[in-house]
């Protein structure tokens, strides 16, 4: 496991922790696709009864961050070529609205943060550090979104990052980065720009470039 235990909690506290904990860990790309999660593995690691651990899985299945297979077996998916591209064509749908409704709010402190954030995106990819790099390009789109004032919407976005987190590390194994994202360059440019088609453009080109060649 490449998760960080938690100590245990009583009742619910103990499922909701350990539920958000192996959330961030798929989402930001700690497992790789096909990794085998077995409960009582998992509840050992946090130090948790059997009861929470089956919970945290039965919600992470439900959202398609986990599959369980005929033999009963738990892991993170790994998805086929047309399932990459339903969610790439998803998260330009989603992200690009979401940015589009953002934008009449994004005041010059929003693209200063985003710009800290961006920053830090690079620092990871000069690291070599594909987490931190899935987690704070995730932090960047969010940041942005927030603004949005949809909460539905993000919320959606983010069921597809949860869905994509294996397949992200995978794909930044295959992309073999030197630099952060071009296009957040082009996002912080048009924001302070006030384009809309332009910040349009630039969050599809961002959100879907890399997972459709990975398709390929």
């Amino acid at each position: 496991m490449l998760i960080s235990p938690r100590p245990d909690a009583p009742g619910s506290a103990a499922h909701d922790k350990l539920y958000r904990a192996l959330r961030a860990s798929i989402m930001h790309g700690e497992l790789m696709p096909g990794h085998a999660l077995t409960l009582r593995g998992v509840a050992k690691d946090f130090d948790v009864s059997m009861t929470p651990a089956r919970e945290a899985f039965r919600r992470l299945t439900a959202e398609g961050a986990l599959s369980l297979s005929a033999s009963g077996r738990v892991s993170t998916p790994e998805l086929s070529n047309e399932r990459i591209e339903e969610l790439a064509s998803l998260r330009a749908l989603l992200e690009t609205e979401l940015a589009s409704r953002a934008l009449p709010r994004a005041h010059m402190a929003l693209v200063e943060r985003l710009q800290t954030i961006n920053g830090t995106v690079s620092h990871a990819v000069a690291r070599g550090d594909a987490v931190a790099y899935i987690r704070t390009n995730l932090e960047f789109h969010r940041t942005l979104y927030l603004r949005a004032q949809a909460p539905a919407m993000l919320a959606m976005a983010e069921t597809v990052w949860l869905q994509l987190g294996p397949t992200m590390r995978k794909l930044y194994g295959k992309l073999k980065r030197t630099e952060g994202p071009v296009q957040h360059r082009m996002i912080l440019a048009t924001l302070k720009a006030g384009d809309e088609p332009g910040l349009r453009l630039a969050v599809r080109t961002d959100v879907t470039q890399g997972l459709r060649m990975l398709a390929t």
